[in-house]
């Protein structure tokens, strides 16, 4: 589910390489729903989820700074959807995780992979271009 595809690269190695840990962070709960779903897995699921948070935290400020580095004209677009990103993980940390951890690894594993198809594939692969004119790989 989280097996990194060639159609996934944005052809730029630092957006790549930040992807594709993005995917191995996403595929920890993948991990949990297949081997351990009839355990407690309170605490490896916060700590997933914070994992998560972080590292896109991260990866929105890279990939951000390269964009506005860049002169990217769509980056506010861009922001805005970090930023709903953002607060759905945080939306995700004030639920009752505990009392209904399948529900809150199946909800953030369909939302996270809604996001690579959606984001990495189609609004990243926007940028793709601008920035390899710009010699950006």
């Amino acid at each position: 589910m989280f097996e990194w595809k060639d159609e996934y690269s944005r052809n730029i190695k630092e957006i790549d390489d930040q992807h594709k840990n993005l995917l191995k962070i996403g595929s920890k709960l993948h991990e949990i729903l297949k081997l351990k779903k009839h355990e407690d897995n309170y605490d490896e699921i916060m700590e997933i989820l914070h994992e998560l948070r972080d590292y896109t935290r991260y990866h929105f400020d890279c990939e951000e700074k390269l964009l506005e580095e860049h002169g990217y004209e769509d980056i506010y677009l861009h922001k805005f959807q970090h930023k709903f990103f953002l607060k759905k993980l945080e939306n995700l940390e004030l639920e009752d995780v505990d009392e209904n951890q399948i529900s809150v690894i199946m909800g953030l594993l369909v939302f996270v992979s809604d996001w690579i198809v959606e984001h990495i594939l189609k609004t990243d692969g926007e940028y793709v271009e601008y920035l390899n004119s710009k010699g950006v790989y």
